[in-house]
């Protein structure tokens, strides 16, 4: 209000100077009388002196202030500091002409001096003492002394006079009061604006939030993060770097504490890689436990160095509320334009470098490489291939008998699964990982199930010859599981106590209470279940004795080297055995002397080509009819 009031009444003020300077040398120089002319010359230098110090502090306010933020309390007042000293000198100057003249001279500074007290109402308007002290003052006194004169028509005009200040003060109050509160409407539409503005950029950098920031972290998205990135390789001069970033250990810690967890690790990484002196324009979240970083002008070595440093710090724990936390970080780079020249191939490709060095050495740094295209190719060739490997019915069994130890008499037959992808025979090690880590491994598993119980219930239960049918952890975690072994057991007639389900040792890095009641609920039905690989990787006593399982399984690599540490590994396994009421199955056995060595160390069961190569179902009843005996395993 103050400021507004201030600019308007400097910006009336050069007219309002003028025609006080004009009226003034005009009344002072167009009349001449000697009683008065010496009084009107002093009393002309005064008011000219003070107008001229007005016209001073308007120029100085044009020039200095108008455009700035200025007091506006205090400009009003330095204005009217010189407005309300000019309208005294105009009432001064009245006073003295109406006790010193009575002629033509009075009445037209009468005249003159009204029209400006008429003036003055609109011209000092924002500020209403003024306005209303400048309107009275200027005709007031005179017109009182005009009251005193002897002469009719002196006051006669003393009346009106007066009659006309006190109407000019009630206009100049009810025009300052308007202009006012114009004034106030001004600046309370000013502040709605600007209310306004400041929710429309609210909302608009909620939008912005919404549609360019991951809202767990406050990083880029991935629509910004590609917009960012096209924006980089439009300019780029010079070799820059795109890391791949992919936590290690997270879905563990998500699966088991709860995402409430995993959100707090995610928003904790999103921090330290914030405070890791990148460029957050060039920083997002992909998704999931995934991350992307460029940096600009950045080659091969200084990407491994800055990743290596980004590791150890994304390594560090996190303490939480309750525990303290760790993940690691692997992270793949690719090269602009060495590796890729478009953000999504470059994207691709550091990906594929990521994917393939978690494979490898998890928590390290991996370049991406043409050879690793044609691997992620062959990868994806592969996993399309499963998807149709059914319908296409390219999957089959064959089965490799396992004996007893004392006389190698049959008791079990092993399903082991083989595929058959244009022509070319697929490893099971080499597919069934990639069934897995893309969702396959459900469906192949049921069809797996239920194939081999209906081929045991073909060689009939009376004989006695049960099937071992390895499972994964994945299929042995979904919830479904159970009834997919019920439905191949009740469609096949098989007798549960014939059908054995084989789960590797990985089974002791998941959660092993639902895994535990998984396997109760099978041993309840009367299907034994056993442990695979058994001293390869995670073996846990203690997990051993909470899951109960049948039986354990020595892995391949451990017969292969009884002449070495071998034999004393299997002597443990043994004792371990012999202790928690297991029943051992030695794999791979090759020669006759491993048999004999196996035997006579206690392993109950021998699995191996020096017994039989696996083979195909139609080859099953010749070997069963020449073992007619078969001991129950």
């Amino acid at each position: 209000m103050q400021r507004d009031a201030a600019i308007l009444l400097y910006g009336n003020a050069v007219s309002g100077i003028l025609v006080s300077m004009l009226a003034s040398s005009f009344l002072v120089f167009a009349f001449h009388d000697p009683l008065t002319d010496s009084f009107k010359q002093i009393w002309w230098l005064v008011m000219t002196s003070l107008l001229v110090l007005r016209g001073i502090d308007v120029i100085w306010w044009k020039i200095k202030l108008q455009n700035t933020k200025f007091d506006g309390k205090r400009a009003v007042n330095r204005f009217i500091a010189g407005a309300n000293p000019t309208a005294v000198l105009w009432s001064v100057y009245l006073v003295y002409l109406t006790i010193y003249n009575n002629g033509i001279e009075l009445t037209t500074t009468i005249i003159v001096v009204a029209s400006m007290a008429g003036g003055s109402a609109t011209v000092l308007a924002a500020h209403k003492p003024t306005a209303m002290f400048y309107a009275f003052i200027l005709l007031a006194p005179g017109s009182i002394g005009l009251l005193a004169s002897d002469e009719y028509a002196l006051r006669l005009l003393g009346i009106l006079g007066f009659a006309f200040s006190i109407v000019m003060f009630i206009i100049s109050k009810k025009s300052a009061e308007f202009t006012l509160h114009t004034l106030y409407l001004r600046n309370e539409n000013t502040v709605l604006l600007h209310r306004m503005e400041e929710k429309v950029e609210q909302r608009t950098r909620k939008i912005y939030e919404l549609s360019n920031l991951d809202p767990l972290t406050g990083l880029f998205n991935r629509t910004a993060f590609l917009n960012h990135l096209k924006s980089v390789i439009n300019r780029a001069d010079k070799t820059f770097a795109l890391l791949f970033i992919d936590l290690d250990g997270f879905k563990k810690i998500n699966d088991s504490i709860g995402h409430q967890a995993g959100d707090q690790i995610l928003r904790k990484t999103a921090e330290r890689l914030k405070q890791s002196d990148l460029d957050t324009q060039l920083l997002c979240r992909w998704g999931g436990d995934e991350f992307l970083i460029a940096l600009e002008n950045t080659g091969e070595a200084e990407a491994i160095e800055k990743s290596a440093k980004l590791i150890a710090r994304l390594s560090e724990p996190h303490n939480t509320e309750n525990s303290v936390l760790s993940v690691g970080a692997t992270i793949g780079i690719a090269l602009y334009p060495e590796h890729a020249v478009t953000e999504d191939r470059l994207i691709q490709s550091a990906d594929m470098a990521m994917y393939y060095q978690k494979k490898q050495a998890p928590s390290s740094v991996g370049v991406f490489s043409g050879e690793m295209e044609k691997l992620y190719f062959h990868e994806l060739r592969m996993k399309d291939g499963l998807t149709k490997a059914i319908e296409k019915q390219q999957l089959r069994l064959v089965y490799q008998p396992l004996v007893l130890s004392t006389n190698h008499k049959l008791v079990s037959f092993e399903a082991l699964l083989r595929w058959q992808f244009d022509d070319e025979n697929i490893p099971p090690d080499v597919f069934i990982p990639i069934a897995e880590q893309y969702g396959l491994i459900h469906e192949i598993g049921a069809w797996v199930l239920k194939n081999a119980c209906k081929q045991a219930s073909a060689w009939g239960n009376d004989i006695g010859v049960s099937v071992c049918v390895n499972v994964s952890v994945s299929q042995l975690k979904d919830e479904c599981f159970i009834a997919i072994v019920d439905d191949a057991l009740l469609s096949s007639g098989l007798s549960p106590e014939l059908l054995h389900i084989e789960i590797t040792e990985s089974v002791f890095e998941s959660d092993t209470s639902f895994l535990s009641h998984q396997i109760k609920s099978m041993q309840a039905r009367g299907i034994k279940v056993s442990i695979d690989d058994f001293g390869t990787g995670y073996s846990s006593l203690s997990v051993m004795q909470d899951l109960a399982v049948n039986i354990v399984k020595i892995d391949r690599s451990f017969v292969n080297k009884m002449n070495s540490n071998g034999y004393a590994i299997i002597s443990a396994i043994m004792n371990i055995a012999s202790s928690l009421d297991f029943l051992v199955v030695a794999e791979g056995v090759e020669t006759e002397e491993q048999a004999n060595e196996l035997s006579s160390l206690g392993v109950h069961f021998l699995q191996g080509y020096y017994f039989s190569k696996p083979m195909e179902v139609a080859n099953i009843p010749n070997f069963l009819s020449k073992k007619t005996e078969v001991n129950e395993y």
